[in-house]
């Protein structure tokens, strides 16, 4: 079975940054609805329709392709009274962004003076990022996958 809208894919993948440091490899497969289901990033989707089980491929994604460009805007000073006694770089956060009624997840990226810096953006904001990868298996959705717009069962969804 080829790879096609309304398909289940599951995916071995390497991700590495565009200089070819490795960023993550997967220990478990990457399973997802395929056909615009928001599942995979747009260009790896389209990168795969027709493919078939066993080909490997790999795709470049420009920032804006990926987790989007870098928004120096995202950062933020904080008092250190507003966190928990326990903090540490690299602990996150949910917060308010400066757009209304969006949630952000910000990464504390400094302590100092009294102060906390924290960063809303995705670790690999404004990184072009290599995605490779190979396809373990295709199979038909379900009609309840399809409604629901995303993957049940193993790998996937449970309700």
């Amino acid at each position: 079975m080829n790879v096609a809208p309304k398909t289940v894919v599951t995916l071995s993948y390497t991700l590495y940054e565009a200089n070819g440091a490795l960023i993550e490899k997967s220990d478990v497969p990457l399973v997802y609805l395929h056909g615009g289901f928001s599942g995979i990033f747009p260009a790896v989707e389209k990168a795969l329709d027709g493919k078939v089980v066993g080909e490997t491929c790999r795709v470049r994604l420009e920032p804006s392709d990926a987790f989007g460009e870098y928004d120096a805007q995202l950062v933020r000073m904080e008092p250190r009274d507003k966190f928990p006694a326990k903090l540490d770089v690299g602990m996150q956060f949910e917060g308010e962004s400066s757009r209304k009624g969006e949630t952000l997840v910000y990464t504390v990226t400094d302590i100092a003076e009294g102060k906390v810096v924290v960063d809303g953006n995705h670790p690999l904001a404004g990184k072009a990022l290599n995605f490779e990868f190979t396809i373990a298996a295709v199979r038909a959705a379900t009609e309840e996958e399809l409604s629901h717009g995303h993957v049940h069962g193993a790998h996937g969804h449970h309700h």
